[in-house]
């Protein structure tokens, strides 16, 4: 039966493998156009101050780089070891911060550090200076923000890597002699490296995609450098060989990942083990580590989001007229209109990925699927460009084939352009979850509807598609969001007049209109919580039950 089986498995095979390969090959076309475009380029035509761009990114990555993993690090070996005031709590709240988009922590900084801030105030009232306040409303401010929201990729990672270590790990260590410090330095956290270096790698990707914060504290990276190229000259060779810098930066992240990560490879031999007992704390220790959880969780988010209800309560009493305006239900209309459109590309070609995959189960296909997931490690900047450059070439092509105007300015004159660049960015979430569900669904289901002369897609429609529909839904919520706080993307392809929520907010917080920009920014943050309480609910049903000692 089980011979039979496996026989029934793969029909269909030449075509679905033919699927799967030409929508790799088509998510794959910005990124191969931008090298090609930057190839056939010639001589550079470079911005004067590329130098200094490189450094600032450089000097941007490893600050952010360094600050989240101490923060990371720290409170995840805080809420791990010890027990304190408010530790559970504090335990899955720190993850909070993921939900607020850098450049909307971003303003709020600005407003907060600036020269006409509290503390400048308070400062100069105390000491007859600010300077060294107004140093985070700076160049300092990017790297702090930036870490206050990034952070917890470090601390998930680093959290589940030292729950999963176990008691017997630490206690080999103290009884061979090590003091509680010694036995985190040298035994626990190399334990936890590939962990670790998975978050950091992460972290700096999402460091170099940034476009709006570093803007808005005047720091010029590569990123911002191909934005302004763009739009300060649409050259495209110029735009392209800045865009392959900032894919070379991406690619240099990836390979500090893997040195960091070292070829490391820990497994558990004794499989789930219960995690170490926290240590209980006591006098003013318990409350030193309740006030550095709960500074960092203040600072990170629930400040800010006081400030922004503060700030939109405020400006919708000064004219309430502005929620009953047409501009606020276009973009909010715009960006739903958007994220929808997005999430249903992104899914339907996750779903026909990971089915061809299930139906082919060649290398081929597998090799194929896992090409279209590189896209969310390509910052948005190169994406953007790319769709470009591809759309340009097609016009071309149709040019020359007769077909005047080509594609009549499909990428700059409508949504088609920002729709393709979504689908290549954000195809990567959409499978792996769909993937995790088709995981669940044992093949002999599969196998059993061929036994009864379903054909593929009958097995896809009647089959696959209701039994993975959590899957599905999770994806179709983790493109959505993220397709409403993106914003590069918007900016570089957006047609004449379009505006979306993250648009707006940008605009606004760019012309200090913070007020204004608080109701959208707050709109953003509570789509933003979604996908981080599926990740959080994720990560506290995987955790095995702790018990504390005293």
């Amino acid at each position: 039966m089980s011979t039979r089986a496996s026989r029934l498995v793969g029909t269909g095979r030449g075509r679905w493998s033919a699927l799967v390969v030409v929508i790799a090959l088509v998510v794959s076309v910005p990124v191969v156009s931008v090298l090609v475009a930057a190839v056939g380029a010639g001589r550079p035509a470079l911005p004067g101050d590329l130098g200094e761009m490189v450094l600032t990114t450089v000097l941007l990555l490893a600050g952010v780089g360094l600050g989240s993993a101490v923060l990371g690090v720290g409170l995840a070996w805080l809420v791990t070891a010890y027990d304190f005031p408010g530790r559970r709590l504090f335990s899955w709240m720190l993850v909070l911060p993921l939900a607020m988009p850098a450049y909307v922590l971003g303003f709020l900084f600005l407003s907060t550090f600036g020269p006409a801030g509290g503390p400048a105030r308070l400062s100069r009232a105390l000491f007859g200076d600010s300077w060294v306040v107004e140093l985070l409303s700076g160049a300092l401010g990017a790297p702090v923000v930036m870490t206050l929201t990034l952070y917890p990729y470090v601390y998930l990672l680093a959290r589940a890597s030292f729950r999963g270590q176990g008691q017997a790990t630490w206690d080999a260590a103290r009884m061979l002699g090590a003091s509680p410090w010694r036995a985190f330095r040298q035994v626990l956290l190399p334990l936890a490296r590939p962990a670790l270096a998975g978050g950091l790698a992460v972290v700096m990707m999402e460091t170099l995609t940034d476009f709006a914060t570093v803007q808005y504290f005047g720091v010029r990276t590569v990123s911002v450098g191909v934005y302004l190229t763009w739009k300060g000259s649409f050259d495209f060779a110029s735009a392209a060989q800045l865009s392959v810098l900032v894919l070379g930066f991406a690619v240099m992240v990836l390979t500090v990942e893997r040195i960091l990560r070292g070829g490391a490879r820990y497994d558990s031999r004794s499989g789930h083990r219960p995690p170490a007992a926290p240590h209980v704390l006591t006098g003013a220790a318990r409350w030193w580590a309740c006030a550095a959880a709960g500074s960092v969780l203040a600072t990170g988010f629930l400040l800010p989001v006081v400030q922004l209800v503060w700030w939109a309560v405020r400006a919708t009493l000064a004219d309430s007229s502005s929620l009953s305006t047409g501009r606020f239900a276009t973009n909010l209309t715009n960006s739903a209109v958007m994220a929808a459109l997005a999430a249903l590309a992104c899914v339907t070609l996750a779903l026909l990925l990971t089915h061809g995959v299930r139906m082919t189960g060649g290398r081929l296909a597998r090799g194929a699927a896992q090409l279209t997931t590189f896209g969310y490690a390509v910052p948005g900047a190169v994406i953007g460009i790319g769709v470009l450059v591809a759309f340009a070439a097609l016009d071309r092509w149709l040019e020359a084939l007769g077909v005047p105007g080509g594609t009549g300015l499909v990428v700059t004159g409508s949504v088609i352009g920002i729709l393709a660049s979504y689908v290549v960015r954000f195809l990567a979430p959409a499978y792996q979850a769909v993937d995790a569900s088709f995981t669940t669904i044992s093949p002999s289901v599969t196998n059993s509807a061929f036994s009864l002369g379903a054909s593929p897609m009958r097995v896809l429609r009647r089959i696959h598609l209701p039994l993975s529909r959590s899957g599905i839904a999770v994806a179709l919520v983790l493109v959505a969001v993220d397709a409403v706080k993106e914003l590069p993307l918007v900016l570089l392809l957006r047609p004449f007049g379009f505006t979306t929520v993250s648009v707006w907010v940008y605009e606004l917080a760019n012309e200090n209109f913070w007020e204004q920009a608080a109701l959208p920014a707050l709109l953003i943050v509570a789509l933003a919580i979604v996908p981080v309480w599926f990740l959080v609910r994720q990560v506290r049903l995987a955790e095995p039950h702790q018990q504390v000692t005293s």
